[in-house]
Parts: C-alpha cells; sequence; structure tokens
C-alpha cells in the first residue's frame, strides 16, 4: 500500500481571515491526495519538517508591514531553511497601502528562498479570492511534479 504524501498547514489568525485560507487550502490538497495536517502557530506542539512534503506557512502582516512574533518563533522552532516552505497570508491594503501589504509573506517567501511566490490574499479569502487560493495551491503543486 502505497501512504499519501503528507502536508502541513501551520497558521497563525486572530480574525480568522488567515485560518479561512488555511482551510481552502486543507481542502484543496485533500482532493489532490495528500494527507493533510493543520498546525495553529503559537497553540500547537512543535512538528519535525522532515515529516512533510510541503510545509505551508500562512500570517497575516502586523503593525505596519511586520511578521508577527508568533510566527518568527516558528521560524526559530524550525531552525533551518527547509526548501519546501511555501508562505500565504491576510492583509488590509487599507493599512498602509500597496508598500505595506502582505509584507511578511514578502520577508518569510524571502527568508526561505521559497521557489514559489506567496499568496497576499485582502481580507477574507471570499469570492474570487477563493478561486485565487486554489490556483495558487495548484501552481505550488505543478511546480515540481515529482511530488504531486
Amino acid at each position: 500500500m502505497v501512504s499519501k504524501l503528507r502536508v502541513l498547514i501551520a497558521y497563525l489568525s486572530y480574525s480568522g481571515n488567515t485560518k479561512e485560507v488555511a482551510e481552502i487550502l486543507h481542502r484543496k490538497l485533500d482532493e489532490e491526495g495528500f494527507s493533510v495536517d493543520m498546525h495553529r502557530i503559537g497553540a500547537d506542539a512543535p512538528f519535525c519538517p522532515e515529516d512533510y512534503t510541503y510545509i505551508f506557512i500562512g500570517t497575516f502582516t502586523w503593525d505596519r508591514g511586520s511578521t508577527p512574533d508568533e510566527v518568527k518563533d516558528l521560524v526559530l522552532e524550525i531552525g533551518y531553511k527547509p526548501a519546501n516552505i511555501a508562505i500565504f497570508g491576510t492583509g488590509d491594503t487599507q493599512f498602509g497601502g500597496d508598500h505595506l501589504f502582505c509584507r511578511a509573506v514578502d520577508r518569510l517567501s524571502r527568508f526561505y528562498h521559497s521557489p514559489w511566490d506567496g499568496l497576499k490574499i485582502e481580507q477574507s479569502p471570499r469570492g474570487s479570492q477563493e478561486r485565487k487560493v486554489e490556483k495558487w495551491v495548484e501552481g505550488v503543486l505543478q511546480h515540481d511534479k515529482s511530488f504531486a
């Protein structure tokens, strides 16, 4: 019996927006046949990055473009830069405009040298933004067909 490829979705969400994106990712990855684990950053026990084919890290952008402390703690917890990390996040252009919009996504993507562009969602992923999430995860999976 072939085991399913494992995926971790680690996310931090205060308002629920980033959690909604994580749930859409979970549904889509499940449909694609992956075994998906959810990890609430700052609440759940540490995980072993080596156990996962892909790790998705989700965050919001805080305090005029900053990455939340809980997400920074996760980076330290991981302790190295796995090559299989994709970053997603939510933000609000009314706080800092396009320049600061989802800046934490940009920072984490650069830090991890992620081979995928980060996903940026304005507030809640409803309507057309839900499809944007689905298309993004399809792009991540298409990037390396040996995993998908």
